[in-house]
């Protein structure tokens, strides 16, 4: 029988009670109401439960969710969706930003451990080049890369699979040669990316969603400029994307939108992911393609993410398009690519606690590992692995820490566990924005991509990252 992943209702239950427990709702009664039944909880790192509901379960299921959707939110004055409604809670949406200084081991935040740097440009700031958008795609690939074979595993799992190597620190893409056999048994590697993903098997970039969603954001702008809509995203989607390739809160807005609903309501609709990672690896182009302009980078990114988060799930995305947008320029550093990240995301919500939190443990501590194990310690119990919350304030750690070196990016990313291709894809862009070149990237990381990109969308599958920064530098000009 074939189990679809991510779109059980049985299995939805149960990631709604926890998301609505994060959100401010109070769901004990309905969580009460699905135990009684016999309900599960729901899987740990599984799009599916191993065997099937009942037809009865299945049906309290759906009606559950249903319920759980109209109870109200103590959180909805801090944590809007609405962009009319974001940007009054961001004081310094529209001020000025300086210019940053690139010196090397720049402060790592303001005054008091407080990220305090104020938003949007609002002067003529230079354009990016196609040699930093080569730079960024390469980086965002070598960072996937590094996080392929390790991504759903425990973070206990990562450190001894790669300290058995002699690769811890990590320094270098994962390994099997010389683990121990029990080692590998105990711990396999992701069972989809190990033939492609470890350091002997890499042939090449291959194809994964966060590369993908890049490509279709790409699509998206060549086709309606940056003056699309959130239904221009979805009809793109159904053009150039397979459904199969969709996972989370996308394939439930995919699924939405095949049963006739429309943006907004494809993010809210049945939809448990909706504050987890997807909106977040699709903000890449929408920064690479605004430098110097954070604002237009955030209402471009809160378009897209709509499409199918809420909430925190599409503050991620801003913050990553207004970060990025930021780092393009060519004229600040990591820190205050970071501070502007944060003037697009409300002050009040969990995401911006979280990365305030994370950028402030990376500067009280020298070890990584010691802020990995605090951010775990923070939000490993509450949080499923793929949420945006804890994993965004993992990217902003490992950048913070690693002052925007593109190798120590990449690997303090990965390291951290969590959703770790996602998190390597997303420091690896934004620290290969600010590496500039791609001759600045080391040769173990970009040697191995060959110059080329597996994918199903499109007419991309064995594009070179030559061609695609020249294809989103075109774009850049484009209004």
């Amino acid at each position: 029988m074939l189990r679809l992943t991510w779109v059980q209702p049985e299995d939805l239950l149960g990631h709604e009670l926890r998301q609505a427990t994060q959100d401010g709702r109070e769901p004990k009664a309905i969580a009460a109401r699905w135990r009684a039944a016999g309900g599960p909880d729901a899987p740990l790192t599984a799009g599916t439960s191993p065997s099937p509901a009942s037809r009865y379960l299945r049906q309290l299921a759906e009606d559950l969710l249903d319920e759980l959707a109209d109870l109200p939110s103590a959180l909805a004055d801090d944590e809007p969706t609405d962009l009319a409604a974001i940007k009054p809670l961001c004081p310094a949406w529209s001020t000025p930003q300086p210019a940053g200084s690139r010196a090397a081991g720049a402060a790592r935040v303001g005054a008091g451990g407080t990220p305090s740097a104020p938003g949007c440009a609002t002067r003529p700031l230079p354009a990016t080049t196609q040699s930093h958008l080569e730079a960024a795609w390469l980086g965002r690939a070598a960072g996937c890369l590094l996080g392929k074979p390790v991504e759903k595993l425990p973070l206990d799992a990562i450190r001894q699979l790669a300290g058995s190597t002699g690769n811890w620190p990590l320094t270098a893409y994962f390994t099997a040669r010389g683990v121990p056999q029990d080692l590998l048994e105990k711990h396999p590697w992701n069972r989809r990316s190990a033939m492609t993903s470890l350091a002997e098997n890499i042939d090449g970039m291959p194809e994964d969603d966060d590369l993908n969603y890049p490509l279709l954001n790409l699509v998206l702008l060549q086709r309606h400029g940056k003056a699309f809509t959130t239904t221009d995203v979805a009809r793109t989607w159904l053009d150039e994307l397979p459904a199969g390739r969709t996972f989370t809160a996308e394939r439930i807005a995919y699924r939405n939108l095949l049963t006739g609903l429309e943006p907004p309501h494809t993010a809210r609709h049945r939809n448990p992911f909706r504050e987890w990672i997807g909106a977040l690896i699709r903000a890449d182009v929408h920064g690479w393609t605004n430098p110097g302009d954070p604002a237009t980078a955030a209402e471009q990114a809160h378009r897209d993410a709509t499409l199918t988060h809420t909430a925190n799930g599409v503050y991620a995305a801003m913050f990553a398009a207004a970060t990025i947008a930021w780092a393009a320029t060519g004229e600040h550093d990591v820190h205050a690519c970071l501070r502007t990240g944060l003037t697009v995301v409300p002050p009040r919500s969990r995401l911006a606690r979280a990365v305030h939190h994370a950028i402030r443990l990376a500067r009280e501590n020298e070890d990584f590992d010691t802020v990995v194990d605090h951010l775990h310690a923070t939000h490993a119990a509450t949080h499923h692995w793929v949420h945006a919350v804890p994993n965004t304030a993992l990217i902003a750690a490992a950048l913070t820490h690693a002052n925007g070196d593109f190798s120590g990016s990449v690997c303090r990313a990965v390291s951290g566990g969590w959703d770790t291709d996602s998190n390597g894809a997303t420091a690896g862009s934004i620290a290969g924005l600010l590496a500039e070149d791609p001759a600045a990237l080391p040769d173990r990381w970009t040697a191995p991509l060959k110059n080329r990109l597996s994918t199903s969308v499109g007419d991309f599958n064995g594009i070179g990252f030559d061609t695609l920064a020249h294809l989103t530098h075109r774009e850049t000009h484009r209004s």
